[in-house]
């Protein structure tokens, strides 16, 4: 552990950005480099009181925790429900020139009641190290698409009912 103090004003992006920055740290005429692993403001104001910095090394593993992001058109919500975020960030694992500023999850084929969970997301150079159960987004159902599918199926029995009398 080294104490260090920094002018806010250099380390402004680091503290208030999403993404994952590695950055070189120079002190005692070394340069090492560190990412930012936990933040504390104070409760009022609101200023940065402490930040804690991990020293990554090229070859030994960190566990950091990275931004999730959704792209694509999931197919439930074409079909009326809402796409929603649970996680907003998740724990990695790997060296930290293999780990990405964010993770991007495909939702495209995601339907209505369908979640992603950790389990489901395997990457090759880093792995997620958050509970395999946990949920990082899915596809709720909605009151629209609720009521859409009770007056389908309405609409599908009173098809029903009226074609039996016209068969006898």
């Amino acid at each position: 552990t080294t104490d260090l103090v920094v002018n806010f004003a250099d380390v402004r992006k680091l503290i208030y950005s999403t993404d994952v920055y590695v950055i070189d740290l120079t002190y005692d005429g070394q340069t090492r480099k560190a990412v930012l692993k936990d933040l504390q403001f104070h409760p009022v104001s609101d200023a940065v009181l402490h930040m804690d910095l991990l020293e990554v090394q090229e070859d030994k593993p960190v566990v950091v925790e990275i931004p999730v992001h959704l792209g694509g058109h999931a197919v439930g919500v074409k079909a009326g429900g809402k796409l929603y975020l649970s996680m907003k960030k998740v724990k990695v694992k790997g060296l930290y020139k293999d780990i990405p500023e964010t993770i991007i999850l495909n939702v495209d084929e995601l339907e209505i009641g369908k979640t992603i969970k950790v389990r489901d997301c395997q990457f090759d150079n880093y792995e997620l190290v958050n509970a395999k159960d946990l949920v990082i987004a899915g596809v709720r159902t909605t009151r629209a698409a609720a009521n859409a599918t009770t007056e389908g199926e309405e609409g599908e029995e009173a098809a029903a009912e009226g074609e039996a009398p016209a068969a006898e």
